[in-house]
């Protein structure tokens, strides 16, 4: 299995294939652009039958040796073993099984049809990020075991790739972690897990913005190829091709807990920001899992809404993206969005270059083959299960409420948005499955709001928030991001 890169020429990308391990560590190619693979992996039905057995970590070896076909089989086996566990993975709810990871829980099976909630965040940091990150810390300490070498995280979060990678990370030989965050943009619990860490190889650094500044901060740094280069610079955010392919694992165990036989199709719906959770789903759809939709489900900042509906891809300046009380999802820029961006174009590299040139000079791009338009591919989108949906902090508070009154659950913010969102899809037939996002407890002020009690705690979180906290708050400036990097690296 081979890799290109999004913006490569057919040309280029002969002549610089490149392998799972070669793009581990890298995040961004060095053309600005982001990996896939050559061709998608196909599964074969006697392969998900099959599958219908495993545990979740055999589940993860199964698929992930499709991808990192350069990793020894055995070694690939023991990492997915070491990280997939019921230790890790130990704030189940006392209905839920441990032992299953990701547990479905019917939520509705009426008329409408079959709503499902998909349990990802029974990991440390208690949200679905858990799922690839910690899988990627293994894999790193395992890549730079091999070769005797170092590695410098820069990472931007909205609330919980942060507190997931440093978690992941702490404690790994040879890593440092630089995690950028909006400054007093996240939860109370978001900022204290992050901020709290006292470890000597974490570095939290509070942006004076918002998670845009972050992000474009992240990109100009892995744009700078002789900086990355000498200060060892890798991300951990969505862009990274190993967090991506590591989520798919929970569609496909999502279809296989859901269904009985391989002729039965799932729609699932996910709340949406980067579009690196959706794109997994994508990436399982594409390899041959009978999925039905996907449905993005955005808040008040839904720029990804509307390009589903009308084709126009239009980010926004951080002065018109919303602070929300579904914060990990306030992101007007969505980086994974060039993956798809790219196959609907029909993987032309250089078309792909020119829209998202387009973004950084026009602000956008419009592919809906109306008057002055970029394209017309916006009416392939169909043809790839895609459809969205939007939510305000009304619609938060009023799922809260639904969900805690008719099934004696409470969720948190972002999740209440896909069921929301989810709500507005379901078919008679096809099963929804919504992937929650976190649990209620890392957004409690919400909470108090719509139930007028907190959410439960999972043990060893009970006072966060009274933590020492530990960070540093700077500038959205590129320069001095940089100089912080060098002084801490000594490299």
């Amino acid at each position: 299995m081979h890799y290109v890169s999004t913006r490569a020429t057919s040309a280029s990308a002969a002549r610089n294939p490149q392998r799972f391990s070669d793009i581990l560590l890298a995040g961004l190619a060095p053309d600005g652009g982001l990996y896939l693979p050559e061709t998608y992996p196909q599964v074969s039905g006697a392969e998900l039958d099959a599958w219908r057995k495993l545990s979740y970590a055999e589940l993860a070896y199964e698929i992930l040796r499709k991808f990192a076909t350069d990793i020894p089989d055995e070694d690939l086996r023991a990492l997915t073993a070491k990280t997939y566990t019921p230790e890790v993975y130990r704030n189940a709810r006392a209905d839920e099984s441990a032992e299953d990871i990701t547990p479905l829980r019917v939520l509705e099976d009426g008329e409408q049809g079959k709503l499902v909630l998909q349990a990802l965040s029974n990991g440390p940091t208690l949200a679905f990020k858990d799922m690839a990150m910690q899988l990627l810390g293994n894999l790193f300490e395992y890549a730079l075991a091999k070769n005797n070498d170092e590695l410098n995280i820069f990472g931007a979060t909205s609330g919980d790739t942060g507190s997931a990678a440093e978690y992941a990370m702490r404690g790994k030989r040879g890593v440092r972690v630089f995690m950028l965050s909006p400054h007093k943009k996240m939860s109370a619990f978001q900022t204290a897990q992050m901020f709290s860490l006292q470890d000597p190889n974490i570095f939290n650094i509070a942006v004076e913005g918002v998670f845009d500044d972050c992000q474009d901060m992240v990109k100009a740094v892995s744009n700078d190829l002789s900086f990355k280069a000498r200060h060892k610079i890798g991300t951990v955010n969505s862009i990274n091709w190993a967090r991506v392919v590591a989520q798919v694992v929970y569609y496909f165990r999502g279809y296989l807990a859901a269904t009985t036989s391989n002729d039965q199709k799932v729609s699932f719906t996910v709340p949406s920001g980067n579009f690196g959770n959706i794109c997994a789903g994508h990436i399982a759809r594409m390899m041959g899992l009978p999925i039905d939709k996907l449905v993005a489900a955005t808040n008040e900042n839904d720029v990804l809404d509307e390009f589903f509906r009308t084709g126009v891809y239009r980010v926004r300046k951080p002065a018109e993206t919303y602070h929300t009380s579904s914060p990990s999802m306030d992101i007007s820029k969505a980086s994974n969005f060039e993956r798809f961006v790219y196959e609907l174009v029909g993987g032309d590299a250089e078309r792909t270059h020119a829209l998202f040139r387009k973004v950084d000079t026009h602000g956008g791009f419009d592919l809906s083959g109306g008057p002055g338009s970029d394209g017309d591919e916006w009416k392939l989108v169909g043809q790839y299960g895609f459809a969205s949906g939007k939510s305000t902090h009304p619609d938060r508070l009023a799922t809260i409420r639904d969900v805690a009154d008719d099934y004696g659950i409470t969720i948190d913010t972002h999740t209440a948005d896909g069921i929301k969102v989810a709500r507005e899809h379901m078919q008679p037939g096809v099963p929804m499955i919504v992937l929650e996002t976190a649990l209620a407890a890392k957004f409690n002020e919400t909470i108090l709001e719509a139930l007028g009690q907190d959410a439960e705690r999972p043990a060893g979180f009970e006072n966060i928030e009274a933590l020492p906290q530990r960070f540093v708050v700077m500038r959205p400036e590129v320069d001095g991001m940089k100089a912080y990097i060098a002084e801490h690296t000594g490299l």
